[in-house]
């Protein structure tokens, strides 16, 4: 089946305590959204990149990619109002007559492997849905409305990253569902169309870049991986 990744870059840079859009934030010596393309282009040649972006910020992009001669063929789209809204427009202008899968992924998630990749359109491909985890590693506890917490069983619980890769009519069907609030990512949609979503694992350092502390981090990391 054909490939595809929608790589969803919409954030804003206020908890960065910057102006700039966290995705343009520079790390390693480029913006951090190019990391996260170069890191799907490197699993496959044959992988067909779309990146959702507000349309009001393609010509500073395209500006940034000339800049940086950054060749790595991408089709840009416009976002949409929510997460949501910006995935099924990605989906949207796929045209596909045949079965494909399709993964979504954060744009500024650009520490992620090879690996993980592959393993997510495997999954999917078997399963129809491959959604990337980890396990927790702190404490957890539940939060009452009276000011009550209570301790819960951290195996029971897993942290939810990207990609999230899914044969395409499950995508398609899913995505003819109306907005709802609870809708926080593409397994979120699935799960309420009535599909089951399988976990596969994930890596620790697969962070979604939303500090300062996140930027040195993949800074260091990949320094120290280049």
């Amino acid at each position: 089946m054909q490939e595809y990744v929608i790589i969803v870059a919409g954030g804003s840079g206020s908890r960065m305590k910057s102006d700039i859009p966290k995705q343009f934030l520079f790390v390693n010596g480029l913006p951090v959204l190019m990391h996260t393309i170069r890191a799907f282009a490197d699993y496959s040649h044959n992988l067909r990149i779309i990146v959702v972006l507000p349309s009001e910020q393609f010509g500073y992009w395209e500006e940034l990619c000339r800049n940086h001669r950054f060749a790595i063929p991408h089709q840009l789209v416009a976002g949409g109002k929510t997460r949501f809204h910006s995935v099924k427009n990605g989906l949207n202008c796929i045209v596909e007559k045949e079965e494909f899968l399709v993964a979504v992924h954060d744009g500024v998630r650009p520490v992620i492997s090879r690996e993980i990749i592959a393993d997510s359109f495997k999954n999917a491909a078997s399963y129809g849905a491959a959604v990337v985890s980890v396990p927790l590693k702190d404490s957890i506890r539940i939060v009452g409305q009276n000011e009550g917490n209570k301790a819960m069983d951290r195996t029971l619980f897993r942290l939810i990253q990207t990609p999230q890769t899914f044969k395409s009519s499950w995508m398609k069907a899913a995505f003819t569902a109306d907005y709802h609030e609870s809708f926080t990512d593409c397994a979120s949609v699935l799960e309420a169309w009535g599909y089951h979503i399988h976990l596969i694992d994930g890596a620790y350092e697969n962070i979604k870049i939303t500090t300062p502390e996140d930027l040195r981090w993949a800074e260091i990391y990949l320094k120290a991986t280049s």
